[in-house]
Formats: structure tokens, C-alpha cells, sequence
């Protein structure tokens, strides 16, 4: 498993990504030497709910989301 730092990551993105994509391997990106993100390829030859599958459900709107909540966009200018 590869570590970098955000701001190297910033430099030199895509090469990291690309490398992911090829490798198969983890990315832990740290910000002042402590892990804050993981990439992680998504493998190839799986479907989406093979993937995303254990995240099904796990997310709940609790009202309509066609209706307009003005109320809580009224601090903006």
C-alpha cells in the first residue's frame, strides 16, 4: 500500500491514479502525516451493485424532494 501527501498528490494526481488503476494497490493520502484518504480501484468485470451492493438502503430521504424548503436557503443573499 502506497502513501502520499496531499499536497505531492496535488502535483502529480493523475500519474498516482493511473498507477492505482495498473497496480491494483491502495493509496493512503495523509495530510500532515496522518491518513485521511484511501483510493481504491474499483475492479474491473464487476457490475455496479457488486460494488456500491452494500450500500443499498443505507441512505434515507425523509421528505418529498420535489418540494422547494426555502426556509433553509434564506440566509443566502
Amino acid at each position: 500500500m502506497n502513501t502520499v501527501s496531499k499536497s505531492v498528490l496535488k502535483a502529480k494526481m493523475l500519474e498516482y491514479f493511473r498507477e492505482v488503476e495498473q497496480t491494483g494497490e491502495e493509496l493512503i493520502v495523509t495530510s500532515n502525516n496522518v491518513p485521511t484518504l484511501k483510493v481504491v480501484p474499483i475492479l474491473k468485470n464487476k457490475s455496479v451493485d457488486q460494488v456500491f451492493g452494500d450500500l443499498r438502503d443505507s441512505a434515507k430521504i425523509a421528505d418529498s424532494i420535489m418540494e422547494a424548503e426555502i426556509d433553509e436557503w434564506s440566509e443566502l443573499p
